[in-house]
């Protein structure tokens, strides 16, 4: 009664024209904000040599990690607005799952440098220059993307070896681990575990760091004798932890469950806070927000 699925067709979010231009028109603009921002970000790290510190290198990793996180999901998405037929490969899909949940990790691990990095400016400022030297920021970086990557196998082979029989619409605007595993017909006890548990260790581990270390900052931020030092630089924390939060507190709730349930709309909504939204905001919080860059660009 299986038989083998070569094609997905994706529903999107609605299917009234009028809705989906409009919803086209507003993608699209937000794709090429999030594109230009982060590519500014990237050209003034590079050629600005007062920028070219452990903090502003990891701010280019971002920048880049961005780039490719969203190309993964939003042209794909901005095609399907317009298409009559919005179809996806079978292979197609399990790249782009794979590429969104590797990208996905890789920017949890890149969150939790960049959040130790400015706990040890702010609260160990003399020891700084010698713990974060170009080696340690180099074994960082690399690091992030090399356990990104393999952490994205792992899910996407359990995911690609579930049977998937005659009926083949996912109730998604991409190829998403839930949308999937509710549409095997396979029994998906034994991979949703797994995922589970992957996705506990991985986002509750990165975003607990990422937690201590800007609660540590606040703390010492309150014993800066100067109001308007500490209004300054409370502020540009708060803003951080904000963009983080909106991005664990998302990803948590959307992997870090035993069951998936969720309905499909709720699901698209929550989705397009980190999959579109984040990596907007990124760009804006981190870099256009800092007076150094600023006064670089």
């Amino acid at each position: 009664n299986a038989t083998v699925v070569l094609e997905f067709r994706l529903l999107g979010f609605s299917s009234n024209p009028c809705c989906q231009i409009l919803l086209f028109t507003l993608f699209l603009v937000i794709y090429i904000l999030t594109i230009l921002g982060n590519m500014i970000i990237i050209s003034v790290v590079t050629l600005e040599p007062r920028l070219h510190s452990p903090m502003y290198k990891f701010l280019k990793n971002l920048s880049f990690l961005e780039v490719c996180y969203t190309t993964a999901i939003v042209p794909k998405m901005l095609a399907n607005l317009l298409a009559q037929r919005k179809t996806i490969s079978f292979s197609g899909c399990m790249a782009q799952l794979y590429y969104f949940v590797s990208l996905g990790a890789t920017e949890c691990y890149l969150l939790s440098v960049m959040a130790y990095d400015r706990f040890l400016a702010v609260c160990e400022p003399l020891h700084y220059g010698v713990v974060m030297t170009a080696e340690s920021y180099t074994c960082l970086s690399v690091g992030s993307w090399v356990t990104g990557v393999f952490t994205g196998f792992l899910p996407c082979l359990m995911v690609s070896r579930l049977h998937f029989c005659r009926y083949n619409l996912i109730d998604h605007f991409f190829c998403d681990i839930s949308p999937l595993l509710k549409l095997s017909c396979s029994d998906t006890t034994v991979t949703e575990a797994v995922i589970f548990i992957l996705s506990l260790l991985v986002l509750s581990s990165c975003f607990l760091l990422t937690l201590v270390s800007y609660l540590l900052i606040i703390l010492n931020i309150l014993k800066i004798p100067s109001a308007s030092g500490k209004r300054v630089t409370f502020s540009t924390c708060s803003s951080h932890l904000m963009v983080v939060t909106i991005y664990y507190g998302t990803m948590i709730s959307m992997y870090v469950r035993p069951t998936y349930n969720l309905s499909s709309e709720l699901n698209k909504a929550v989705s397009v806070l980190y999959t579109v939204v984040t990596p907007l905001l990124n760009p804006v919080i981190y870099s256009l927000r800092n007076k150094a860059f600023k006064k670089a660009l």
